[in-house]
């Protein structure tokens, strides 16, 4: 398994615009309006819908009924109904996305259709992609702050770049209401001492201007020994529309995190031994912190009916932290380790611990992103919706560690240790700096041909450019930089699909795309990377979609092929950096929502693949037809719920991961999971719920994700969280 790498910078605190004035409508509320006399609390509600436009899978603004792709949407109101806790743990319940996330990917990161990682899978905010850094991505993570997620299977190259041939998820963020004065609140506390508060705020400040500012904090003692965390996510929002055709918004987000500082549990003689399960190898003085900040302003101006115009610049810095003590391996009776670390002298029966890893990320990423659409009616009922547009970025990073330290290693006690400190001999400094670049150029069609029929095209081109220099620290210099490379990077990727409506209600679709993957990660590439170009992949795709029942049911389904050629693959950092002929996976996918009768009501999704290297030849053996490091290969979720009155609501989930593999050579088997989570809510009036969230409720312990092999980060054991939710 590829060791993951910490990054780590510092941010200064861009000052948070939420002025005070902003609050001023709460003393002047408007009176009640029949509209507000209609808002009763929600406690839950259908997470998709096949109607509503979305604009992840289509610039075209179409709804997931005309689009020909695998496209999933989950509500925010569902989302904080069902307990999650992160966004990828939302984003986890749709259709064969899979939570891979560790502290050195920032806990971010993604599975889908057989790859997996920040370089397959495509993260957005609000439509604008986040370039990662040495795979790491590490905002927005509050779910209090999203208003939905939209999720788009399989490449997506050709709407938003390199990087997202398994797919892309897109957070939109919480807008104002235009309408009236919102306010909602939540605070609820749980096991491991689990602690969350949050409150949103927002509506018109006049008839042309509104607002909404909302701020969360969440913190625990952790389910390991010293695994406290603690986070702040602040926002806020100014709309002014300055006509009814011509409107300005502009937000403001921060986020400061302070993740658990957990890399894994060692397996004892290949298995998990759960009576170490709440340890924690980490040493005493461990530090991980992620700071961001991202300023936004869109412009949306409508000249006519026909013709619409939009530009969303941005700067978002990420400033990233991390010193730990990261690896760990239970010795055997041979004073060797089962995935190969070795120490001597090593007590048999110990835990091995190394990798003394202190990493710094100082990153900024400037961006302009504009289109324009037209709509143009050719000859009776053929028409055709046209946007073309441009994509432009800026990426500076600096890259700071230790790699230079002596190693740190000793042999310790399975429990009852003393952590010890982190051990550095060279300390935390500027190594080296990039300055990635990248400008596209977009196009996208629907040719419409009556209400039945219609054929949607799209094509994108880019350009990449990565300088990178590195920086020395001779005797009696405060550090000098030194250029490296200059590595361009172009590639143009496109799509074609096909919608056939026979009712209103159900679309059958085909559609053939083209993606292409950075080879790593853009922003940290290496001297080793120049020699090769980006990979490159494609995927035919099938599928059907529709609503019956009278709309009370709605379902999808979904067949693709993907094939990746090129790619590159590291075993470990020291490790000469390789390019595999071929991966590839195909599969299906399917989800359906049922309300049924007597206030029940079903979510559920599956998949099966298989995902395989093709052609993978290394140091003279083959990998090929072995199964890619974290893919499952068969996932499902099922969300069942009862409104037995209309104040109370039971819910109860469950959530099945297939079997992986957390290296190459598919020797370390990582066994599937299913864990059970319930749920009730009582609404003690229309404004106010009481929510209990049983987590883990059957105390499964089994491994979320891997960080080495035989190293595994455990999921959360059995808790329980009770919360008192708000809505004015």
């Amino acid at each position: 398994m590829t060791r993951n790498l910490r990054k780590r910078p510092q941010t200064a605190l861009r000052p948070i615009w939420l002025a005070a004035s902003m609050l001023a409508p709460l003393g002047s509320a408007q009176a009640q309006t029949a509209a507000e006399a209609d808002n009763i609390l929600v406690i839950g509600q259908q997470s998709q819908t096949l109607t509503r436009p979305d604009a992840t899978g289509s610039r075209l603004n179409l709804t997931p009924l005309e689009t020909p792709a695998s496209i999933a949407s989950i509500d925010g109101e569902a989302i904080r109904a069902r307990g999650d806790m992160s966004i990828a743990e939302a984003e986890a319940r749709a259709p064969g996305f899979f939570n891979v996330g560790n502290p050195g990917n920032g806990g971010t990161a993604l599975a889908a259709r057989g790859f997996a990682g920040q370089g397959s899978i495509l993260q957005l905010i609000d439509g604008v992609r986040l370039f990662p850094a040495a795979g790491t991505i590490t905002f927005p993570t509050d779910p209090w702050m999203a208003e939905r997620i939209d999720i788009l299977s399989g490449p997506a190259s050709v709407l938003y770049g390199q990087g997202s041939l398994g797919g892309a998820v897109n957070v939109i963020m919480r807008k104002p209401n235009t309408q009236r004065t919102e306010f909602e609140s939540e605070i609820g506390y749980g096991s491991q001492n689990t602690f969350h508060a949050a409150a949103g705020l927002g509506g018109p400040i006049g008839e042309r201007l509104s607002y909404r500012v909302d701020a969360s904090y969440r913190r625990s003692d952790g389910y390991v020994d010293r695994g406290h965390s603690d986070s702040l996510a602040l926002s806020g929002t100014l709309r002014w529309a300055t006509t009814d055709r011509l409107t300005f918004t502009l937000r403001e987000d921060y986020g400061d995190q302070h993740p658990m500082k957990y890399t894994g549990t060692p397996l004892v003689n290949g298995r998990l031994d759960l009576g170490l399960r709440h340890q924690n190898y980490n040493v005493g003085d461990a530090h991980i912190r992620y700071r961001d900040n991202r300023t936004t302003l869109q412009t949306d101006w409508t000249p006519s009916d026909s013709i619409s115009l939009t530009n969303l610049g941005y700067v978002l810095t990420s400033k990233r932290q991390w010193r730990d003590l990261e690896s760990y391996c239970w010795v055997g009776a041979n004073g060797n380790c089962h995935n190969g670390y070795n120490y001597s002298p090593a007590t048999p029966g110990n835990i091995y611990r190394t990798d003394n890893f202190g990493i710094g990320h100082d990153q900024t990423q400037w961006g302009d992103q504009g289109s324009a659409t037209f709509k143009i009616p050719l000859s009776g009922n053929i028409s055709t919706d046209l946007v073309v547009g441009f994509d432009v970025n800026s990426i500076a990073l600096t890259y700071s560690n230790d790699f230079g330290s002596d190693v740190q290693e000793d042999s310790v006690t399975p429990t009852g240790f003393n952590p010890g400190l982190f051990y550095d001999t060279q300390g935390i400094a500027p190594r080296y700096r990039t300055q990635t670049t990248e400008y596209a150029f977009f196009a996208e069609d629907r040719l419409k041909f009556g209400d039945k029929f219609s054929l949607i095209t799209g094509i994108r081109h880019e350009n990449d450019e990565i300088k990178r220099w590195t920086r020395t620290y001779p005797t009696g210099n405060g550090g000098v930089d030194a250029f490296v490379f200059d590595k361009k990077l172009t590639n143009t990727t496109w799509r074609v699909g096909g919608v056939y409506q026979p009712v209103p209600t159900v679309s059958l679709y085909a559609q053939y795309s083209t993606g292409t993957d950075p080879l790593g990660t853009l922003t940290t590439y290496s001297s080793a990377q120049t020699q090769f170009s980006n990979a490159t992949g494609n995927q035919v795709e099938v599928g059907a979609k529709g609503s019956f029942w009278g709309g009370r049911g709605t379902a999808t389904l979904a067949a693709y092929r993907i094939v990746k050629k090129g790619l590159l693959y590291q075993q470990t950092l020291s490790s000469p950096i390789q390019q595999v002929g071929q991966q590839s996976s195909k599969g299906i996918e399917a989800w359906v929502s049922l309300n049924l009768p007597a206030g029940f009501g079903i979510d559920a999704n599956g998949t099966v693949l298989k995902a395989r290297y093709d052609d993978f030849f290394s140091g003279g053996v083959s990998f090929t037809g072995k199964a890619p490091p974290n893919v499952p290969q068969q996932a499902a979720n099922l969300w069942l719920r009862w409104d037995a009155t209309k104040q109370i609501r039971a819910q109860a989930g469950l959530r099945y991961v297939g079997h992986t593999y957390s290296d190459t050579a598919n020797t370390f088997r990582v066994p599937a999971y299913a864990v059970v989570d319930a749920g009730l809510a009582y609404a003690v009036n229309r404004h106010a719920s009481v929510d209990v969230h049983i987590y883990n409720l059957l105390d499964k312990a089994y491994a979320q994700t891997t960080y080495n092999d035989e190293q595994w980060i455990l999921g959360r054991p059995r808790s329980v969280d009770v919360s008192l939710r708000t809505k004015f």
